[in-house]
């Protein structure tokens, strides 16, 4: 099956575009195809407006979001990969949804208690680390 993603990138624009909210959009600048100044890239991501009023020729796709908007004062084009999205929300109030990296990117699953060798004193398993997550900090 196609990826949900794009679909409810959409959804999620439109719910909060529809409540007079300003859409954001984080992104992971190090996928490949992000196509964004590097001088607004901060720690491998960026955080972008998508507000009517910000940018011009929105277009939310299956593969790609795109638009025109202004750094510095100079418009220029920019192109996401929608699995470069790691979440969508509303600069207001922070409600919005994150999103997991695509099937393809998923890493491997940490080893169970079955599979991991003896621990840091040498008695029974060690336990598994925890990924790291993602939250919105305002």
């Amino acid at each position: 099956m196609s990826s949900n993603r794009p679909y409810l990138l959409r959804a999620i624009y439109d719910w909060i575009t529809d409540n007079q909210l300003t859409p954001y959009v984080l992104v992971d600048a190090t996928i490949e195809g992000v196509r964004v100044p590097p001088q607004v890239v901060k720690n491998g991501q960026v955080v972008l407006n998508l507000a009517m009023r910000a940018v011009a020729n929105l277009e939310l796709g299956n593969d790609y979001i795109g638009f025109q908007a202004r750094f510095s004062g100079v418009s220029q084009a920019i192109r996401i990969p929608v699995q470069a999205v790691l979440a969508l929300y509303a600069q207001e109030n922070g409600q919005g949804m994150m999103f997991p990296t695509e099937d393809g990117d998923t890493p491997p699953p940490a080893p169970g208690p079955e599979d991991a060798g003896p621990g840091p004193s040498g008695e029974g398993p060690e336990k598994p680390k925890r990924s790291p997550h993602l939250r919105v900090v305002k």
